[in-house]
């Protein structure tokens, strides 16, 4: 019933920039939070930033300042941009949606995308 696809990823050098974007698909009438995750080899799955519905923002203190979340609901599109990358920057990102409510009434909740690599080489 609902979708997340990411795009964006790829290979970069230390200070280049990528921008990610998940677009979430299905009979969806709102979402609630969306938010990118990153899991690196060997380590647990990490919240990277969050988006409100209404536009707040939350960031670990690892990209503060360097990357940017944003969002377009007419969409139901997620962005992540991404400046001033570093090799611990290197990880499987992925998008998620915390709870959207379906048309029909029912909610589908934490709903993942499939992830998208990004490296960071030095």
């Amino acid at each position: 019933q609902v979708q997340l696809v990411e795009s964006g990823g790829g290979l970069v050098q230390t200070g280049g920039s990528l921008r990610l974007s998940c677009a979430a698909s299905g009979t969806i009438f709102s979402i609630n939070a969306m938010g990118w995750y990153r899991q690196a080899p060997g380590k647990q799955r990490e919240l990277v930033a969050a988006i409100t519905s209404g536009g707040s923002t939350n960031y670990a203190d690892s990209v503060k300042g360097r990357f940017t979340i944003s969002r377009d609901n007419a969409k139901n599109t997620v962005y992540l941009q991404m400046n001033s990358l570093q090799p611990e920057d290197t990880a499987v990102y992925y998008c998620n949606a915390d709870s959207v409510l379906l048309y029909g009434g029912t909610y589908r909740y934490n709903a993942w995308g499939q992830g998208t690599q990004v490296t960071v080489s030095s």
